[in-house]
Parts: structure tokens; sequence; C-alpha cells
């Protein structure tokens, strides 16, 4: 048995699928509840406490991404969601990262990976920030005690997963930070086959940088990112 037991989540319209996550989540000593379709998944989410959810994005009633909006837009709910989808273009994976998601899985997927994603992201999330501590770069600030992003007067929408690269990024500013400590801290040691870092840098560039002319994130080429300002850009 892990010593990390969640209580999970799976929103998922595939009865055949949503079995074989709950029996085996349910046999690596894991609670799970399942919904078949968003509205229902919603319900549960909103009115039960879960430490992660599963989220399917074609579902009847109300879809994946209509269910985020709802989970963190409106119920300002901070549960780790991993989505478990068919879509594995690189445009669906940032308009999931963008809607909430903190870590995207594509189907056909092993219930091994699955399981060990869900400890992953969940012991990420419970990593507990330094309270009372405000890191700023220029005009941008996060506190870690309220886990609050603001540039100016405008305070940032990020999900966890964003979060935790900004303050490692801000924390290690103005050294670089290589794609593989990044990946690192995301991922552990299963770093997924595809791009899914490009996602998330991108989403973060467009949260910190959109509409101001100082650019504060820089990509270094074939080495990594460091947050800081450039005197002479």
């Amino acid at each position: 048995m892990n010593a990390l037991n969640l209580h999970v989540l799976i929103v998922e319209d595939n009865p055949s699928l949503a079995a074989n996550l709950f029996d085996y989540l349910e046999a690596c000593g894991h609670r799970a509840d399942a919904a078949p379709d968003g509205v229902s998944g919603l319900n549960l989410a909103l009115t039960h406490s879960y430490d992660a959810i599963v989220l399917d994005w074609m579902l009847p009633r109300m879809d994946g991404i209509g269910f985020l909006k709802r989970l963190r837009r409106e119920a300002k709910s901070t549960v780790p969601v991993i989505m478990l989808t068919a879509k594995d273009q690189l445009a669906s994976k940032i308009e999931g990262f963008e809607a909430g998601v903190d870590d995207y899985v594509v189907k056909p997927a092993a219930l091994p990976e699955v399981e060990i994603r869900l400890r992953a992201v969940v012991a990420r999330t419970r990593q507990a920030s330094a309270p009372g501590r405000l890191l700023q770069i220029d005009d941008l600030m996060f506190d870690l005690a309220t886990l609050e992003v603001t540039r100016g007067s405008q305070r940032l929408a990020l999900s966890p997963t964003i979060r935790r690269i900004l303050e490692l990024l801000m924390r290690e500013s103005p050294r670089l930070v290589t794609r593989e400590r990044l990946e690192s801290l995301l991922w552990g040691d299963v770093t997924p086959e595809t791009d899914l870092l490009r996602s998330h840098m991108h989403l973060l560039r467009k949260s910190v940088d959109s509409g101001h002319d100082t650019k504060l994130l820089h990509t270094v080429p074939g080495a990594g990112y460091r947050l800081c300002v450039l005197r002479d850009d």
C-alpha cells in the first residue's frame, strides 16, 4: 500500500475505462468515486473533498473544459486535476492547461502511469511554501502565504502547476533554470513523452508578459529558461 493514500474522483463516460481505473486505484490503497458525465462529476467535486480528479475531455452534459472552468473560476477550487483524453494535439494541451488542468495524459494510458501521476501531482501540491514570504522581480510579485500572484495592479490567475514553475524561476532569478530541472519539478522520474513543458511555458509567458513592454520570461535555446529583467533587451 502506498504511503500517500488518496480520495480520487474519476469523471469518465467510458464505463469499462472508469471501472478499470476504479478497481486499480482501490487495489493501490486509494478510495475512488466515479461520475459518467460532467454535470454529475462537478456536483461531486463541489460537495465532497477530493485529493485529486481524473477528468475525461469528451463528456456528455458538460465537457472537461467546461468542468474545469466552473471548478477553477466559479468554485475557486485548487484540487489537482489530471486530464485523461485521446486529444493529443498541442493546441488541445494548451487549452487544457489554460483552463486549469495540472497534468495531461493521452489515452491509451497504462493504469500504473495514471496512479503514479496522481500521487506525484498531489505530493507536489501538498508541499507547503514558506509562510510570510514575498518573491518579487520588477513589478511581478508572488505572495507565498496567500499564493496570490500580481504584475503591477493586475492579479494573475495561475493553475497550481504554473505557480510551481513560477516560484522556482523567481527563486532562482536571474539564474538559468534548465529544462531538465523544470521537468523533474513537474513530473519527477516519470517525464512525459510529449513536450508538455512547452505548453506550460507558453501559458506562463502569456500570463506574465502579455501586455507588458518589459518582458520577464526568457528562453535560452537548448538550455532552459530564466525570469529576470534584461536591461539590454
